[in-house]
């Protein structure tokens, strides 16, 4: 064993400084352990290699350097050394040369502010004295003033010395050093240098750290300081301005017209006992009273005024040219004015119109042989299209009524000649049918005159014409009666002007987008037009007249199709050509919103009593909900005026959406969340929307004919009807005695005096012709025999359900009960 116990350390001998060094770990366990420590060796080159090495520099001669270093390297490190220290001294030199200069700035910077902070007391001090001053000044004068006015004129030249005055200056110094002792104190001068060297943002916009003041602000120091130089506060010349004031108006916009502060004009509103804020809005009526205190001038001015770019214009009569008569065809339905009007154009419409009848208002132009231009509108005669009858006697210059021969005066006949009187047009009687058998037109002519409609031939004013539109018979001398009365009424219309027109049809065309069939009456609509009709615009994309064919323009009398709407309009509205798609936008929105406010203000209940009496009659009503969808918007309006009138105190018909075009999803949606039908007219669902109705068990009807149509609403209506209950009486009976049973009770002896006594039927219990008692009967017995029913003269035992008063000499009424259906008129 050695002196280490045991612990051999390993090394070169010799060469280390062995020992020992105690470890401590964790629970107080230690340990020792043995180390050593190794001395660097160094390598001292032998002395003739010092000499015989030619290339070493003399600087290294002393040096001591590691072994297996050339002179060559051991002078490049020499010489990397050195370059290190002098860049190492460089940078010192430029930091040190950057402090000073951030130094310099910081000083630069602190001067400046201290100068301009001083500048800045100068300048208020030096306001502050002339403020001073110029009180003082005042004060003594009124003073003087007082002097004078109270002491005699001695007295008062006396007052005039400066001996009193000399007081004032002395107090004023004071009081200015005092202000100037306790300045400092409120941190205005504090050199704490905390942002010295940062800088602000509104030192790197050019503010100095304060925000600039506006050119307007600027302007309005200028002015108080030169009005203050020429002697005292003199007020601003009022400006009267004229302030344009719409029907609303936000409290802040009033202000900004009258250019007037906001604040001052809610604080006039709050005198007046309006508790409002800038961004309220008051009526025009207040408004005017504010314009009115602050002295201005109101100019009332209205949201509607933005029609006036298309008010009428009165054509000079050098400008009217001739045009084209303007015939509506007018009449019953099925009394030939399609097939008329077919033999005059020499075309086959009846035919393609659904079960030959005209549900559409259809414009045509017909050149006749004399070279005469005509427009021809027909109108439907079925009794749902009362509306199109009447745009089409509006919008028209000559009524042609048609009325058959072997019909007479029909309602519709009757309701055209209303129109047409209601229009104040002149009116042609056309005879139709006259080659049938039982034709008869002077029975046509004799109910004419119970409508005050005379004929010629009764030695009136209005022309008629026996006509055939089968045979052809009379077709020339109704064109030549339409001339003549043409010709009286000397029409002309200027083309040289922008155009306006009446829709005589609307659709939603699947390719083309929404048309409108337009018939122009005034100008000349040309393709590239902007205009607007009703709550819709657009730019005239294209024209095309009742042949088919595209158009460039269309003149006055001229029906054409018109291309590039926004929307589909109402049938009847008044298409107008303006100078810009914005004015034609703005009239489109202001139309939209004030129908809007309308439907709105119709819909609503003015009270919470008329609101809770409605919603009681609603309560007993059973509605019967609907979609239709249509091919043109006037036979939506058609249908959907036949549907109200649909209905009675119990039962109604509810059109939830009416419109134009094919169905689509939406309208299954609509239909499916309100439990509706949906009714097509003349149009189809596509195929999203017939599959999804398949989905969700929505009904899809479709028609083309409007009867149809009519007939299957009202008999859907008429299964909501509650059914009748009717009475009828089938017997009577008296009772004789009353007896009383065990485990039954009280059983009256009975004679049917009259009719049948039956245990199914109703009964009622008469005291003195009083009814006492109504229900049913618990037993009925013949001798000891329970019976279903007992014949007149015969005998028998009742006993009434629930029901023990009776006594003799009572009358039992029997009865039974049968319900009846209804159907709606």
């Amino acid at each position: 064993m050695s002196d280490s116990d045991g612990k051999k350390t390993l090394g070169l001998r010799g060469g280390s400084r062995p020992g020992n060094v105690k470890q401590s770990f964790s629970h107080g366990r230690t340990k020792n352990v043995v180390v050593e420590t190794k001395r660097k060796r160094v390598v001292v080159p032998k002395p003739g290699a010092a000499k015989g090495g030619s290339g070493a520099a003399p600087s290294t001669s002393g040096s001591r350097r590691p072994a297996g270093i050339s002179d060559a390297e051991m002078e490049r490190r020499l010489k990397a050394l050195q370059a290190a220290k002098a860049r190492e001294a460089e940078e010192a030199a430029q930091r040190e040369a950057e402090e000073k200069a951030r130094a310099e700035e910081r000083e630069r910077r602190r001067a400046e502010q201290e100068a301009k902070e001083r500048e800045q007391r100068e300048a208020e001090e030096r306001a502050r004295q002339k403020a001073e001053e110029e009180e003082r000044k005042r004060i003594e004068a009124e003073e003087e003033a007082k002097r004078a006015a109270a002491a005699p004129a001695p007295a008062a030249a006396k007052a005039e010395r400066p001996a009193p005055s000399k007081p004032a200056p002395a107090a004023s110094p004071r009081k200015a050093e005092r202000e100037r002792e306790q300045r400092p104190s409120r941190g205005k001068g504090r050199d704490d240098n905390r942002r010295s060297g940062k800088l602000t943002l509104g030192q790197a916009t050019g503010g100095e750290g304060n925000r600039q003041r506006s050119m307007a602000a600027m302007k309005r120091k200028q002015e108080r300081a030169r009005q203050k130089a020429m002697g005292g506060s003199v007020e601003r010349e009022k400006v009267v301005r004229d302030v344009q004031l719409p029907e609303t108006i936000v409290v802040s916009e009033l202000a900004n017209r009258m250019a007037e502060r906001v604040a001052d004009v809610v604080k006039s509103l709050m005198q007046m006992g309006m508790m409002v804020t800038q961004n309220q809005s008051i009526d025009a009526d207040t408004a005017e009273l504010i314009i009115e205190e602050f002295g201005h001038k109101v100019t009332r001015v209205s949201d509607a005024d933005v029609e006036d770019v298309i008010k009428e214009v009165e054509d000079k009569d050098e400008d009217l040219k001739p045009r084209p008569p303007v015939i509506t065809i007018m009449g019953h339905v099925d009394h030939g004015k399609t097939s008329l009007l077919d033999a005059i154009r020499d075309a086959r419409v009846v035919a393609g119109e659904a079960g030959g009848i005209t549900q559409h208002i259809g414009a045509y132009q017909v050149t006749t042989e004399s070279g005469t231009v005509l427009s021809f509108l027909d109108t439907p005669g079925h009794a749902a299209f009362t509306s199109m009858r009447s745009r089409g006697a509006q919008v028209t210059d000559i009524v042609v009524l048609v009325v058959a021969a072997d019909d007479a005066v029909m309602p519709q006949t009757i309701e055209a000649i209303n129109h047409a009187k209601a229009a104040q047009v002149p009116m042609i009687v056309a005879i139709n049918k006259i080659d049938k058998p039982a034709a008869d037109p002077m029975k046509v002519r004799t109910d004419l005159l119970q409508h005050e409609v005379i004929v010629e031939q009764m030695s009136g004013e209005v022309q008629d014409v026996e006509v055939s539109a089968v045979t052809g018979q009379g077709l020339d001398e109704l064109l030549e009666a339409i001339a003549l009365q043409a010709e009286i009424l000397e029409l002309k219309a200027n083309p040289d002007r922008a155009a306006q027109g009446a829709v005589i049809e609307a659709q939603l065309d699947v390719g083309r987008g929404p048309v409108a069939t337009v018939l122009v009456q005034n100008g000349t609509l040309r393709q590239g037009d902007i205009f607007v009709v009703g709550e819709q615009y657009g730019k005239v994309r294209a024209l095309i007249n009742d042949k088919g064919e595209r158009v460039q323009e269309a003149g006055p009398s001229v029906p054409v199709e018109v291309l590039g709407l926004n929307g589909t309009p109402e049938a009847g509205d008044v298409l107008n050509v303006t100078e810009t798609e914005a004015q034609a936008r703005e009239i489109a929105a202001y139309r939209e919103q004030a129908a809007k406010d309308k439907r709105a203000a119709a819909g609503a209940a003015t009270t919470l009593e008329q609101l809770m009496a409605k919603a009681k009659e609603d309560e007993n009503v059973s509605e019967l909900p609907i979609l239709v969808k249509a091919d043109v918007q006037g036979s939506a309006e058609a249908i959907v005026q036949a549907m109200e009138k649909i209905g009675n105190e119990e039962v109604r018909v509810r059109v939830l959406h009416s419109g134009v075009g094919a169905i689509t999803e939406t309208d299954v949606g609509l239909a499916e969340a309100s439990g509706a039908p949906i009714m097509g007219f003349n149009v189809r669902a596509n195929a999203s929307a017939r599959n999804t109705a398949n989905q969700k068990g929505v009904e899809i009807r479709y028609y083309s004919v409007i009867y149809d149509l009519v007939d299957d609403v009202k008999a859907a209506a008429s299964g909501l009807l509650s059914a009748e209950i009717r009475e009828n009486f089938i017997g009577y009976a008296q009772i004789k005695e009353v007896f009383k049973v065990t485990g039954v009770g009280k059983v009256a002896g009975c004679l049917v005096t009259e009719g049948v006594a039956r245990r199914s039927a109703g009964v009622r219990l008469l005291r003195d012709n009083v009814v006492i008692h109504e229900g049913t009967l618990k037993t009925l017995k013949r001798f000891k025999d329970e019976v279903s029913e007992v014949q007149s003269g015969q005998e028998c035992g009742m006993a009434f359900e629930n029901y023990d008063d009776i006594r003799p000499n009572d009358v039992i009424e029997i009865f039974e009960r049968e319900e009846v259906t209804r159907t709606l008129d």
